[in-house]
């Protein structure tokens, strides 16, 4: 079984099907600015994705991969627009799959990675996975704007407008003759 330190940088390439036929396991550091479309939702390049990965053969005979990435992202706080460091992290469970219709056939607990023969983009798969899990809103834990700015003041209390329609009410309401 090859293993590769936490402290060193992960493997940009390799063969996720001979690596799953090996029982590999990788475990080691992505740099954020390796990631394009990270940083392009990011306010930062700076920083490090620590991905833990185990390539292997399922219960069910597929090739797969497994693990986890986690990295600290500094995005725009939603509240104030200023930048806030949010944790983001992405368990991954994937089969490793030729074409879609292959990954139909899937068992509902994988996720499909449609990778053809040999090697493969191992940044652009953690890249991807840390995509779908960055938050729709991020925001400080603590109040970071005033809440004076939350409101207009004293309330206002509602004018009772005359009814357009009052005027037909009196003419129904008027006896025949």
């Amino acid at each position: 079984m090859f293993k590769t330190p936490i402290h060193k940088p992960l493997p940009k390439q390799g063969d996720p099907r001979k690596f799953a036929q090996q029982g590999v396991t990788l475990e080691g550091f992505i740099p954020v600015v390796e990631l394009p479309r990270i940083v392009d939702a990011t306010e930062s390049s700076a920083g490090e994705v620590q991905v833990h990965l185990e390539f292997k053969i399922s219960e069910e005979g597929k090739r797969a991969v497994t693990g986890h990435a986690s990295a600290n992202l500094a995005l725009v706080c939603q509240r104030c627009l200023e930048p806030v460091t949010v944790p983001v992290e992405s368990d991954i469970s994937l089969a490793i799959v030729w074409d879609e219709e292959a990954a139909r056939a899937l068992p509902q607990h994988f996720d499909p990675w449609i990778t053809g023969e040999g090697m493969a983009d191992l940044y652009d798969m953690i890249e991807e996975e840390l995509l779908l899990s960055l938050p729709a809103v991020a925001y400080h834990e603590e109040s970071c704007v005033d809440s004076k700015l939350y409101s207009s003041g004293k309330p206002v209390e509602a004018k009772k407008e005359k009814n357009p329609f009052q005027v037909l009410e009196q003419l129904k309401s008027s006896p025949k003759s």
